[in-house]
């Protein structure tokens, strides 16, 4: 047992009392080499927030003292919400006065208490930051002859930061810039700061990209050292590499990808064979034979954790030299490649597969709408041109169809959600947005990489290996009797609640489809769900009803699939170390939970750049009249959503025809004398009368 779990241990046990620091270093071990030990862990453990410090100097767990560790949750009102380390707990409301100082984002040790007048409503005092969550804070500079304030981007920092003149470092009045905090103010006192950084011009689209990218710790360029490594791979593959890997360069394989990718990482090939059973090869990049372990390319790729995808721009995990070039699957060149090629019987089932270090040429980049124009339409044109692939793409319809329905049999859920795409024009301009189709070719894909990703997780499960799984669990009883309540106002029930199985939530998506309350219900089906996560341990993935799941199919924009392949390409040539299991389970626990918070960053830039630009193309179009579906009803206003997806709020102070009440519980918005109700899934005429691009905002007017 570690030294830190061992001080735990005891400070759990039933007859342990708080105790001065000289108390524990006696009881845990009395030898004088252990002393500095024992006091350095117990220093860590209280900054961390595992242990707390009493006013007497003695040390205890904090549960042990009916108190709770988590993070603060912002408000623009001043407010917080705590948010404990304990999941099984819910979130607790925080007054401004019970903050103490406790800002968005900072760990800190609460006090549960009790509101006298509603039993059930938990409130909470803060009484120790343990880490300040926001050294660095990005927004907008307002400066005034003697002194300024930077007003945060995020307005769940509901404090300006004072900065004086002399800490201006030459920033201007409207500047985008990084403000250190020097100082935290515990009373009604603003935090104080001093510009680290100027990002931009407000009113410049490239200061929007930098700060997204600031805001969200995603790096934009890379250090010379990586980039000088990236220039100097060699790319000529030798003669002895091609003997010692299986060869499908005689194969038909091809990429299916969007038309704008640059970054191909999986190609596809398929064979029916006599039995009537599919011969199905998906050959994914070999990125680590370019990528050493201990290179500074790997060491970079893994701070970013990711690729991230803007409107205009890819900001990616490995440079150009190899994500669109070395490492891409192009067509008419030879590639090394890792193959898992699997042996598909009628049912879906994988009945035999090899994983293989390998060397492939794709004969065909093709695009999800050729392929899907090919196979829908009968494009004969389409038909011509690719003539020599024909009969491949019809097979892999085929087995594509075979393997949704057994995913569809077993229960997965398949969520059917509009989605978008942002054209932006060549001056930096929002010329449009765009709904997108999931068509057949994009099926396709989807199914073979997800059959791909089972099969390998499956496979090294069995073979006792350590690895990196991608699991999803089940849903918190709570949050399903909650999303049961919601869709009761649409007719319709789950059953077995309290040990739901993703099938009976499959279920609800099938019947929601093409109603006009589809939207919401699948949103908020998928809100009462859990977030996927990477993982040493396989817990299984409830989303896709899968035992076994992992990420290898993108090892050019992920970095668990890189990881993953290193780990393989060790397994298939026997350098797997089987003595130091635990402390390589150790690491990959580490990569697992921090692969996981990149993937989150990335998210959060993503989205956020989709509202700033959304929101830029709506800025020209104020007092134009849209139809669009009402997607959401709140105590504050109604949310719009037009049929390109975007979404703006029908505020209540914006209904003046009269007073309206929220129905919390059939979620309706009620005239106070029309008796009106604004329901979800009503189609509505919407007038835009407001867009505030600082705070991404859009704001609608109903129109009779």
């Amino acid at each position: 047992m570690k030294l830190k779990d061992k001080i735990l241990a005891f400070m759990d046990e039933k007859a342990y009392r708080p105790m001065l620091m000289e108390e524990i270093i006696q009881e845990l071990d009395t030898s004088k080499d252990m002393k500095a030990e024992i006091t350095k862990m117990v220093n860590e453990l209280e900054e961390e927030g595992k242990i707390i410090k009493t006013r007497t100097k003695r040390y205890a767990l904090p549960h042990r003292l009916d108190l709770l560790v988590g993070e603060i949750q912002g408000s623009s009102k001043g407010f917080g919400f705590f948010l404990p380390d304990d999941k099984k707990l819910e979130d607790i409301f925080v007054s401004p006065s019970d903050l103490n100082g406790a800002v968005h984002g900072d760990r800190v040790i609460l006090r549960p208490m009790k509101d006298a007048s509603n039993l059930k409503k938990q409130e909470g005092k803060v009484i120790r930051i343990i880490k300040r969550g926001n050294e660095e804070i990005i927004g907008t500079f307002q400066k005034d002859k003697h002194f300024g304030f930077v007003i945060p981007d995020d307005d769940r920092i509901s404090k300006d930061i004072f900065v004086s003149k002399e800490d201006f470092n030459k920033a201007n009045n409207g500047d985008k810039v990084v403000v250190k905090v020097t100082k935290w103010s515990y009373d009604r006192k603003n935090p104080e700061g001093y510009i680290s950084e100027i990002i931009g011009d407000i009113k410049d689209y490239e200061t929007h990209i930098k700060a997204t990218l600031k805001r969200n710790n995603i790096k934009y360029s890379f250090p010379k050292k990586v980039l000088k490594e990236a220039s100097d791979i060699d790319t000529a593959i030798n003669s002895k590499e091609i003997d010692r890997r299986k060869d499908f360069r005689n194969l038909n394989i091809i990429t299916i990808d969007g038309k704008d990718a640059k970054d191909l990482d999986d190609a596809v090939h398929i064979k029916k064979l006599n039995s009537g059973n599919f011969e199905l090869g998906v050959h994914i990049a070999d990125v680590t034979h370019y990528v050493g372990k201990k290179s500074s390319l790997r060491k970079e790729a893994y701070q970013r954790g990711t690729s991230t995808y803007l409107a205009d721009r890819v900001v990616p995990m490995l440079p150009k030299e190899l994500s669109n070039g070395v490492c891409s699957l192009n067509p008419h060149e030879d590639k090394l490649t890792l193959s898992v090629v699997m042996t598909v019987d009628r049912n879906g089932q994988v009945i035999d597969h090899q994983i293989y270090e390998s060397i492939i040429e794709s004969k065909e980049r093709m695009t999800y709408e050729d392929v899907s124009n090919i196979l829908e339409r009968e494009d004969e044109d389409l038909k011509k041109r690719y003539k020599n692939i024909l009969n491949d793409l019809k097979e892999m319809e085929e087995l594509a169809r075979i393997l949704r329905k057994k995913r569809e049999d077993r229960g997965c859920i398949d969520f059917e959600f509009k989605e978008a795409k942002i054209i932006i024009n060549e001056d930096n301009e929002v010329e449009d947005v765009k709904k997108t189709e999931r068509r057949i070719a994009n099926r396709i894909i989807e199914e073979f990489m997800i059959l791909t990703n089972e099969t390998v997780a499956e496979n090294m499960y069995w073979s006792k290996v350590p690895f990196i799984y991608r699991t999803h669990e089940e849903p918190t009883e709570e949050k399903i009797e909650e999303f049961n309540k919601f869709i009761y106002n649409f007719g319709y029930v789950l059953k077995g609640v309290k040990n739901i199985h993703p099938k009976e939530l499959q279920k609800l998506v099938e019947k929601v489809k093409g109603k006009k309350e589809e939207t919401v219900i699948n949103t908020l089906m998928l809100r009462s769900l859990q977030k996927a996560v990477y993982s040493n341990y396989p817990d299984g993935h409830f989303g896709l009803a899968s035992d076994y799941y992992c990420h290898f199919t993108s090892p050019i924009r992920r970095y668990p699939d890189l990881q993953i392949h290193s780990i393989i390409k060790d397994f298939l040539n026997n350098r797997l170390d089987y003595k130091s299991i635990d402390s390589q389970n150790s690491k990959l626990e580490e990569i697992a939970q921090y692969s996981s918070i990149t993937e989150r960053n990335a998210e959060k830039a993503e989205r956020e750049d989709w509202d700033y630009n959304v929101a830029r193309f709506m800025s020209s179009k104020i007092g134009e009249v849209f139809e669009g579906i009402i997607s959401s009803v709140t105590s504050f206003g109604a949310f719009v959503e037009l049929d390109n997806t975007i979404e703006g709020l029908v505020h209540i102070s914006n209904m003046t025809d009269d007073y309206y009440h929220f129905d919390e519980k059939h979620l309706t918005l009620i005239g106070e004398r029309t008796n009106k109700q604004i329901k979800i899934g009503e189609v509505v005429k919407v007038k835009l009368v407001n867009v505030n691009l600082m705070k991404r905002d859009i704001d609608f007017v109903f129109v009779e």
